[in-house]
Order: C-alpha cells, then structure tokens, then sequence
C-alpha cells in the first residue's frame, strides 16, 4: 500500500508539470483518464482505477485537478432538437482591429456554443444554437453584426447533424 502512494505522489507530480507553453503536461495515465471518461462520463473511480493502474483515491484527485486545470469537463451532451432548439448555424465572422474583443463579445452570449480563432477566409467560427429562425436572426442581425468591429458576417444553417461527437481521444 506504501508502495502505491508514493508511485501515485510521484505520479501526480509528474502530471503536474506545466510544458513550456503554459500548458499542463498530461502524462500517460491522465491521459488514459480522460480516455475512460470520453467512452463514459459517469464511469465509477474504482473501474477507472482499475483500467489505469490507480487506486480509486489517486484517480478522484488526478480528475478534479483535470477540471480544475480546465483540461476537461464532465458535462450531459444533449441533442438540441429534442430539448428545443430547432436552429444551429455556424457563424463566420470577419472582424476589423482587434479579434479577441469580438471573440470575448460572442463567448459572452449565451447562444453561442463556441468560438473558434481562425485563420483563413473568416477570423472567427461560431456556432450558434437558437429556438428557432427568428431567433437566430436576432442574434445574427441584432447582436453580433452590432458588435464594434464586426466586417461582416456568414452564416451556414444546419440543415441536419449527421455526426456529433466527443470521442476524439487523447491521440
């Protein structure tokens, strides 16, 4: 048991290590974590623990540093048509001076999904989840083209979500 702690203690300050971008360094087994989450959200510590090579203690405290690293989130995915939302576009936003404030501006709005810095044809992506048209024309025409800096704007309407997922990976 001694043996344990101290590998999970040296583990953990292993995990805890920032690379030279600021951003923390994710070892093997928080990776492996976050893999166990992403299949299921609501997976028992001890299953994890066990997958991992972690007791279940050592796992609670690598996941709550994970969110609170903001390296995930453990949230209910919906699917926005049964819980009423029947319109999403994604927004493409060509911005004069400076992006950042119009992408702090759109992630203010509670419309919108995310927000995505881009380069290419527009500077920013954002997907838009609203009731119905008339909303997602209030929220296009009213709001973010009445944002200061905002060129112009693009919108592509979902017709039909084919595929949404968050099984992406650690890779």
């Amino acid at each position: 048991m001694h043996s344990e702690a101290v590998a999970s203690r040296s583990a953990e300050h292993r995990d805890s290590r920032e690379s030279r971008s600021g951003t923390p360094h994710l070892d093997s087994v928080s990776l492996a974590i976050i893999e166990q989450l992403q299949e299921d959200g609501r997976r028992p510590y001890a299953a994890i623990g066990k997958a991992v090579g972690l007791s279940e203690a050592a796992v609670r405290q690598r996941v709550q540093k994970l969110l609170d690293q903001g390296v995930m989130q453990i949230v209910a995915v919906t699917d926005p048509l049964t819980v009423g939302f029947r319109r999403q576009a994604m927004v493409g936003v060509t911005v004069e001076g400076d992006v950042e404030n119009v992408a702090d501006a759109l992630t203010a709005m509670p419309e919108v999904e995310y927000v995505v810095m881009t380069a290419g044809s527009y500077d920013l992506l954002a997907e838009i989840v609203c009731e119905d048209d008339d909303h997602l024309l209030d929220v296009i025409n009213k709001r973010i083209r009445a944002l200061p800096g905002v060129r112009s704007t693009e919108s592509f309407v979902y017709l039909k979500l084919k595929k949404q997922t968050y099984m992406w990976g650690t890779r």
